[in-house]
């Protein structure tokens, strides 16, 4: 179920290891939710250098939002973003400071995968 959908700058450290930021991603997210692999999903998408900003200044680095189920705990959502900043640091040797990560949540039943109604998410 997460979308990570990430907007990175073309050409940059995060645009050129696409598969491995998705491999690093998919690992956390299991890691931390228990949820099968097959389940995330990451999407790229490049624009050109000067086209992020914060406030009126660019930014170098890209941005991730990521839509996860709703009903994880405080400290597994703490867990997840801080695991996700991690592993997109290693993989693109870019500083966490650089990048912004963004998570927002749904319901399950407002997401429906393989034609199947998602259940919600329960913490174990």
């Amino acid at each position: 179920m997460p979308f990570y959908q990430f907007t990175v700058p073309a050409g940059g450290p995060s645009a050129q290891r696409k598969a491995e930021l998705a491999a690093a991603f998919t690992k956390v997210h299991v890691d931390v939710t228990g949820a099968p692999s097959r389940y995330v999903n990451c999407s790229f998408v490049e624009v050109p250098p000067g086209s992020l900003f914060v406030a009126d200044r660019p930014v170098e680095h890209g941005r991730m939002v990521g839509i996860i189920r709703a009903g994880r705990t405080e400290a597994v959502k703490r867990e997840l973003i801080t695991g996700l900043a991690a592993a997109w640091s290693e993989v693109t040797g870019e500083p966490v400071e650089g990048f912004a990560l963004f998570l927002q949540e749904v319901p399950g039943h407002a997401v429906m995968e393989e034609g199947v109604i998602l259940p919600e998410a329960a913490d174990d």
